[in-house]
């Protein structure tokens, strides 16, 4: 399965860590010409050191026009064009309303959501010129499905990624290219880890599957997502949560 994937080229966005990276990863060991894109030219260069000689990294800001573009340029001068986007880049920082900036608010906005029209607007040219292209979302329950105190902005940008995917998708099918989105649960990460043992305990305790998911998870979806065995599906999510979005209390669990 997935033998449509050996010898393309993708580029995955926010890759030097968490899900990026897993992501970034996921597809070197598929066969894959992989750009590793992060704002630390270092961070970018480790990954990508990591997954192997079809790696390449690439320091880009892509919540810029000028870093989402020199981004597709490195990837057309290193493996001589694009078939694949992974716009994953993200952030997460926590500011309840009442406490939060409208700089705080436009900083994630503007990395989370900006960042994957930026990115997909980058790779259009490529895409079109071959006639396929596949663009696969990192997204969130948090702002589609669910919501946490402190991550008002986050859940906006992340809904907002998919009201995004949704028109793109109908827009861009003429061209070949499809758009999908991938909703990661609770996935253990560095950054997730920064929340302590507590939290950590708390949302294993709130999954049907008793544990965190892991950045492998969420890459097996992508990689689904980014396949000729997918070339039918445009427009569509898949939720790698564990089922923490299915009890609808918690005494759905302790019934359990």
């Amino acid at each position: 399965m997935l033998k449509s994937l050996q010898g393309k080229t993708v580029i995955v966005t926010g890759a030097s860590r968490g899900i990026g990276k897993g992501i970034a990863r996921r597809f070197g060991e598929a066969g894959l010409n992989v750009l590793v894109v992060s704002r630390s030219q270092a961070d970018a260069d480790g990954v990508a050191a990591e997954i192997g000689p079809n790696c390449a990294g690439f320091a880009a800001d892509v919540s810029t026009p000028e870093g989402a573009e020199a981004m597709v340029r490195a990837a057309v001068e290193r493996f001589g064009g694009v078939d694949i986007l992974c716009a994953n880049a993200g952030i997460f920082p926590a500011a309840k309303l009442g406490e939060m900036t409208p700089a705080d608010f436009d900083h994630v906005i503007s990395t989370n959501l900006k960042s994957t029209f930026l990115s997909v607007s980058a790779v259009l040219p490529e895409m079109t010129r071959k006639g396929e292209g596949w663009i696969v979302i990192t997204s969130s329950i948090t702002g589609p499905v669910t919501g946490y105190p402190g991550w008002s902005h986050y859940g906006a940008s992340k809904a907002g990624q998919l009201g995004f995917m949704r028109t793109a998708a109908i827009e861009l099918a003429p061209k070949g290219i499809t758009v999908n989105a991938v909703l990661p649960g609770n996935i253990f990460t560095e950054g997730l880890e920064g929340m302590g043992a507590d939290y950590i305990a708390s949302m294993e305790s709130s999954i049907p599957l008793k544990r965190l998911g892991t950045a492998a998870d969420i890459a097996n979806a992508a990689l689904f997502f980014a396949s000729q065995e997918a070339a039918y599906i445009t427009g569509q999510t898949i939720t790698v949560d564990g089922g923490q979005i299915l009890p609808e209390s918690p005494g759905a669990l302790a019934a359990m």
